[in-house]
């Protein structure tokens, strides 16, 4: 008589991804989509203000001013009316001064690395632990404070993003002085607004800080 074959029984499969809750990654944090919310909203609702680079460089509407006065005058004008496309100038000498200098550049990434995984964008139930000691947000602010205050003033990474600045300034300065605003359609509105494209990274950033953390100070 043949023997009937043991049973097999099945062996119960688990799913590793189910096993355990995956730690979550920076992107998919509320803080990380609500500052990339608002950059890009910013971002659109700068680029929306941008004149043509056509009449930013009309050769034909450029003069010397006959005094210092009239310089002013038509530089503060040409700032409310230029805004824009004389921050994407001066972003522009920043960003070709930064890539001249890749040590420079690759010490500014890791320091927007550093703020962005110990501060920002890290949950705030979640204490920051280094090297077996827990440090508070107070202390972990703190520290990325004067980290950045060491990188900047001890590095060359201060002295070019300084001259880069300085570059572009002077050449908004110039082109605003030479530029003759008359052909300039410029209302209260527009003179009277305090936007620009420089400013939006500030209020993002705060957004952001206050839905990772509400707790932080």
């Amino acid at each position: 008589m043949m023997s009937s074959a043991p049973s097999q029984t099945p062996l119960p499969l688990s799913n590793p991804a189910s096993a355990g809750s995956a730690p979550t990654a920076p992107v998919s944090t509320p803080a990380f989509r609500l500052f990339l919310s608002q950059l890009n909203d910013s971002v659109r609702r700068s680029l929306s203000d941008r004149r043509p680079w056509s009449e930013l460089a009309d050769r034909s509407a450029f003069s010397r001013p006959e005094s210092i006065s009239e310089a002013t005058s038509r530089l503060r004008k040409n700032l409310a009316y230029f805004r824009v496309n004389y921050a994407a100038v001066v972003a522009l000498v920043l960003a070709v001064s930064l890539v001249t200098n890749p040590f420079s550049l690759l010490i500014l990434l890791a320091l927007l690395a550093a703020w962005c995984l110990l501060y920002l964008f890290r949950p705030s139930d979640q204490p920051l632990i280094f090297f077996g000691r827990t440090f508070s947000n107070r202390e972990t602010l703190g520290g990325l404070v004067l980290l950045s205050v060491l990188v900047v003033f001890l590095t060359s990474v201060g002295s070019i993003i300084v001259s880069a600045l300085v570059v572009g300034a002077g050449i908004v300065a110039a082109h605003g002085a030479f530029r003759v605003p008359e052909d300039l359609f410029l209302d209260e509105q527009e003179t009277g607004s305090a936007s620009s494209l420089l400013s939006f990274l500030g209020g993002a950033t705060s957004a952001a800080v206050s839905a990772a953390a509400p707790g932080r100070v």
